[in-house]
């Protein structure tokens, strides 16, 4: 042989030895080259061959291809200790080679045993992340920069331990001397028809309601200036949402020019003193698009419908915005599905459960038979364009005011 191999250079002035010259080697099985070693790769040995302890060789090879799970891995750990104990006289016994000892019986059944429990384990864990995956309804939106996916469940924190500031006293109305809850509801009913004909969006019409809530909740107010409360409201709205708000002019001429332009700038001052610049409250309108994402709902204008007949009414500030919005949805999905439906997803992302909007649903239900009826229409006749898709058609759910 007159050269090496490809990956042995041959030391200098010695011949490379013969297949005969070498002598006997070591069986393969002694190399542990058994036919039943583990099939896994397993970490290479920084230490050449001949360097290792005698310790990597009393390690029993495993005698089967079943997946190492950590169970299995510790069962089997625990029966080497017990069956073979690592004492020095066993290494030292001549003639013995721990490798062959035989593991007992009794070990297969065990490690069956605990597959089947690893099995039942993965079963619960898939069950566990599929509950989790149905429960995240951000993962679709996690490209877009505008959804906030990042700290979005921050935001609805913050909104629900906040809304309460947004809520006034059910019982305001007691200490106006000049205008009640019916003049209210006249108001409204009007600016929603004045929102419509502006195509402002509904984050407005909401904060708009918000404004004379609270202001008319801290000052009395003569009737003949209701209405100059209601325009003004809507300015400062406008000027909080909008990218493109209304002049004034245009306000004093949808007023009928009932006030002047230097009046509504006044009562602009005494709104905002009135409220302490305090234009960040959490409306029903926030609460609504979380909720609708939750059902997964394609029918969002009838739940608008069914939310927006509530600014109208009085006796429905007595509901915080998160439960107005919530049974909004509930209501509307009972509508278009003519059944019960609230699920988990709802229920978790809302934190209301179907018997606490029961209550507020079925006062829902009553508006939706009288909105067309009635004599403030404002809601019904914007709801039935085609531009908000004619969701006035849809039947009252009727069966939930017998549940």
């Amino acid at each position: 042989m007159e050269r090496a191999g490809e990956n042995r250079r041959p030391v200098v002035g010695k011949p490379v030895p013969s297949v005969r010259e070498m002598g006997n080697r070591r069986p393969l099985k002694e190399l542990n080259n058994l036919a039943g070693a583990h099939p896994y790769p397993r970490a290479i040995a920084k230490k050449p061959m001949l360097e290792k302890s005698g310790r990597d060789e009393k390690k029993p090879a495993l005698v089967s291809h079943r997946p190492m799970t950590r169970k299995v891995a510790l069962l089997l750990e625990n029966k080497e200790q017990l069956v073979h104990p690592a004492t020095a006289a066993d290494a030292a016994k001549p003639g013995v080679d721990p490798q062959d000892e035989p593991i007992p019986d009794d070990t297969d059944e065990e490690i069956e045993s605990a597959e089947d429990d690893t099995d039942m384990d993965e079963e619960e864990q898939e069950d566990i992340v599929d509950d989790v995956s149905l429960m995240d309804i951000d993962s679709v939106d996690s490209g877009n920069p505008l959804a906030a996916t990042e700290y979005v469940e921050e935001i609805y924190r913050f909104y629900r331990e906040n809304e309460k500031m947004s809520c006034v006293r059910p019982d305001y109305m007691s200490s106006q001397e000049d205008i009640n809850e019916k003049m209210r509801a006249i108001l409204i009913d009007w600016l929603i028809e004045v929102h419509y004909k502006f195509e402002l969006m509904d984050e407005t019409l909401f904060l708009t309601v918000n404004i004379i809530d609270r202001y008319l909740e801290k000052q009395v107010v003569p009737r003949k200036k209701l209405q100059l409360v209601g325009v003004t409201a809507m300015l400062l709205a406008c000027k909080y949402e909008e990218v493109s708000v209304p002049v004034v002019e245009d306000l004093v001429l949808i007023s009928d020019r009932a006030y002047t332009k230097g009046q509504i700038l006044e009562m602009e001052k005494s709104v905002l003193n009135t409220l302490e610049y305090n234009m960040s409250v959490p409306t029903p309108y926030v609460f609504m698009r979380r909720f609708l994402k939750a059902a997964d709902s394609d029918k969002q204008l009838v739940s608008f419908f069914m939310l927006e007949l509530c600014l109208v009414e009085y006796q429905m500030l007595k509901y915080c915005p998160s439960l107005l919005a919530a049974a909004a949805v509930y209501t509307a999905q009972c509508a278009i599905n003519r059944c019960w439906q609230w699920t988990k997803i709802c229920e978790t992302h809302s934190r209301y459960t179907r018997d606490q909007l029961i209550e507020c649903s079925k006062m829902m239900v009553q508006f939706h038979q009288k909105a067309a009826g009635g004599k403030l229409t404002g809601v019904h006749r914007k709801y039935s364009t085609f531009k908000f898709g004619c969701v006035t058609k849809v039947e009252p759910a009727h069966f939930l005011l017998g549940g």
